[in-house]
This record gives structure tokens, sequence and C-alpha cells, in this order.
């Protein structure tokens, strides 16, 4: 579907999305580990936003899109791997509206249990984003739905840039402000709002990326400087699986300092980390970012960092396959 780019989220934008959904989201938990502090020679926060409503900082995106919808909609889509599609169908749930969700076929079964029990209907497509895009087209000419992209969107960027907002809130009532924001980067909504967030309210602090080698379409683009639209993703972190979205591109590459990739294993290790240092049950693509502190431990280290933890959607069965998969690793 087309984009307008003249159509781009500012920090203001921010701001407003904040008064706007702040009834209906939790201000999620900053949390640190000592242990993790040791490991990683730094002063890791982590966001939890995988204690949000729906398990996902997602929601703060589609409550503000939808807090703005046009009076006369009575039905939303979007397409989703997993914790958007979730998302947009607990907001319309909220406001009474129907909803319908095209999701790849190698969403997890779990997120897809996610988007079925808040009411929204699913429609299974093919795994690439341009699948989807067409599938949500056909949804659309048969039904007039207003759309609501997962990330490349001004509602949904501004939405998702809150969560920066309590967390410079929380660092400073801590005592401190942090040198770097780390969060994990798909399609960039959350990047991107973050950016917006920070530059306008503490421009001081650094912002990155972080993304899996085998999904590595961010920062390719960021640091070659031409968008990256193409990619076949290999990951474990299907939330990251999807490009970057175009409003997302401008947005980071005037708000974002870098984006750094992370391998299979060290998302495992950070998942592992996270799960049995801090008892905080993540999905692979919420460790993403605590694995580049890891793994780019010259980047951060003596450093005040805060981590985004995205989500908490997986398959549990899968849980003992991927930690074993690490152990024989090991």
């Amino acid at each position: 579907m087309p984009t307008d780019l003249n159509d781009l989220p500012s920090s203001a934008d921010v701001f407003s999305a904040a008064q706007r959904i702040s009834d209906f989201i939790h201000c999620t938990p900053l949390i640190n580990s000592r242990q993790i502090n040791d490991l990683s020679c730094a002063s890791v926060w982590f966001k939890c936003e995988h204690l949000q409503k729906v398990g996902a900082f997602k929601a703060r995106g589609a409550c503000n899109a939808l807090s703005q919808l046009p009076a006369e909609t009575a039905m939303v889509a979007t397409h989703s791997s997993g914790n958007h599609g979730a998302a947009l169908a607990w907001a319309a749930a909220e406001r009474g509206l129907a909803c319908t969700v095209v999701m790849p076929e190698t969403a997890p079964l779990a997120k897809r249990a996610a988007v079925a029990g808040y009411g929204a209907e699913i429609v299974i497509c093919g795994p690439t984003l341009a699948d989807r895009e067409q599938a949500l087209q056909r949804v659309v000419e048969q039904t007039a739905a207003h759309v609501v992209p997962p990330f490349d969107d001004s509602r949904i960027i501004a939405g998702q840039g809150t969560v920066a907002l309590e967390i410079v809130k929380q660092c400073r009532a801590q005592g401190f402000t942090p040198d770097i924001i780390i969060a994990p980067v798909g399609g960039g909504g959350l990047l991107a709002g973050i950016g917006l967030a920070v530059a306008a309210l503490a421009p001081e602090i650094i912002v990155i990326g972080a993304e899996p080698a085998g999904a590595d379409d961010a920062q390719r683009s960021l640091r070659g400087g031409v968008h990256i639209t193409t990619q076949t993703p290999d990951t474990i972190a299907d939330g990251l699986r999807t490009t970057l979205g175009q409003r997302n591109f401008a947005v980071i590459r005037s708000t974002v300092r870098d984006v750094v990739t992370v391998s299979e294993q060290g998302i495992i290790r950070a998942m592992q980390l996270l799960w049995t240092r801090t008892k905080q049950l993540v999905e692979p693509s919420a460790a993403v970012a605590l694995a580049a502190v890891l793994e780019h431990d010259a980047r951060f280290r003596n450093k005040n960092v805060v981590a985004v933890l995205t989500g908490g959607n997986m398959d549990l069965n899968r849980v003992s396959e991927l930690f074993g998969e690490a152990e024989e690793a090991q």
C-alpha cells in the first residue's frame, strides 16, 4: 500500500499519544540485575514491555491509532506475525469494533491463539511481507476495513514512542539519565518512536537498534543510507522478520545512532539469562537488545543502558527445544 512520506510523525505526536492512551495501558516496570550487570560490565536496566497489555509494547501503538479513527469506522484490519495483531484485536474489542488480522503461516501458535482470544478473525497467508500485504489488500477490498499497519504508520510510531517517555521519567526517579537506550528493530515502529521521544526529551541519550544477523535490513539501510525493502529473514526472533517501514526508516535516519546485529546463539543465551536471572519470561525477539549488549560489550561497557524487553508471547513447547539447542552448541 502506498506510503505518504509527507505524513511523518513528530516528537509532539509522541507526547500527544501519551495523553491519549494513559488510561488504557500499563506503565511497565524498570528493573535491573546485579548478575547481568557483572556479566555485561555495564549497568543494564530492563523496560518490561512484555508485562504490557497483550504481553507486548504493541498495545501502545494500536491504542493510539484506534483513538484517532474516523467516527464511522466499524471494522479494522492489519497484517501481523502476532503481537501487533493481538494488540489491534484487543484495542478493537475495547471499542466494539470488528477486527481481521492477516497472519503468516509461520506465526507461532501461541500468537495466533492470542489474536483469536481477543475476538479477531484470522486470515492465514504465506511467509513474506508481500504475501501479507496482498492478503490484507483482499480483505480491504471485500470488507472496506480501515487498515492499521503494524509499523509504517505515524499513529503507530507515536504510540510506541511513549515507552521512551516512561523510561526517561523512571530513570530520573532512580537518580540517573541513561547513556544508551537500545531496542529491537523489525519494522521499526518502536525504534523510530523512541528516537522521536528522546530527541525532544533527552537528546544526550544515544538510541541504538538491535536486530538478528539473519534479518539485518535495518542495519544495512541505516549504514548504507538506502532503504532495503526486501530480505529473506532467517531467525528465531519471529517478531523481527519483517522489513523496515518507509516512515520508520525516514525517522530512524535522523534520530538513531546505529543498529547492531546479534547471532542466533546470542539471542538464546540472552533469553536464558532473562528467564533464569531476572525471572522475566520473554520471547526471543525481546532478548535481542540484551544479546546486543553482551555481544558488543565494548560499546556498552561502564554505561547506563536501558534495554527494552518488547514481548513475552511464544509457544512454551519451543522453550526446551531452543534451550536444548543452545546447550548442544556449547
